[in-house]
């Protein structure tokens, strides 16, 4: 039973690693590129929302596999 919620903990935590740094780098570079072209903030703004969407998605897939787990 211990065995089996430390390999959940461990496929959530390690599957949130990469959309949580990905997130954070997509925003970064949006607000950078948003200081560089400020008219341009809108298409910005959505490609960026796209991107993090599909990164979260990783996230969920985590979760699901984690859950999955027995």
């Amino acid at each position: 039973m211990d065995t089996v919620m430390l390999a959940r903990a461990l496929a959530i935590g390690l599957g949130a690693i990469g959309p949580g740094l990905g997130i954070g780098f997509i925003g970064a570079k949006a607000m950078e590129a948003i200081g560089r072209n400020p008219e341009a903030s809108g298409k910005i703004l959505i490609t960026m929302l796209i991107a993090a969407a599909f990164a979260e998605a990783i996230a969920i897939y985590a979760l699901v596999i984690a859950f999955s787990i027995s």
